[in-house]
């Protein structure tokens, strides 16, 4: 797959969790996929993405930064929500936050196998406390 091919992949990733279109996920992530560590398959990545969706009814992932090197996918996501209640063990009760996570993706047959996520929660206590 070459890095264009990697890249439209990955977008179409990202289209798809905006729609929530559940049912085609598995057509970007593999039955034996890997989140930091927990095998999660895609059954459990779609438990996952419902619990944040559920708990972020506003959310929505913006691409601000691509890098394809086949099999690897980085990439910065930006967000801008307002989580329901606590958010990463933070009271954030409908605060309106803008924030980033970091990922790193690794793909093996068009699909992803295993995700590397961390998001910027220093970021999002800074707001909490006011700071810009």
């Amino acid at each position: 797959m070459t890095k264009t091919e990697l890249s439209d992949l990955y977008r179409g990733y990202i289209a798809c969790l905006n729609r929530q279109d559940w049912p085609k996920l598995g057509q970007f992530v593999d039955d034996g996929a890997v989140h930091n560590g927990r095998r999660l398959g895609v059954s459990g990545y779609v438990e996952m993405l419902e619990r944040d969706f559920d708990d972020i009814p506003d959310l929505y992932f913006n691409v601000v930064t691509l890098v394809a090197d086949p099999p690897y996918v980085a990439c910065r996501l930006g967000f801008d929500c307002a989580p329901k209640g606590k958010f990463l063990g933070l009271d954030v009760n409908g605060r309106r936050l803008s924030f980033a996570e970091n990922v790193i993706y690794e793909f093996r047959g068009g699909k992803i196998v295993e995700v590397w996520s961390v998001i910027d929660k220093a970021a999002i206590e800074a707001q909490l406390r006011g700071e810009s």
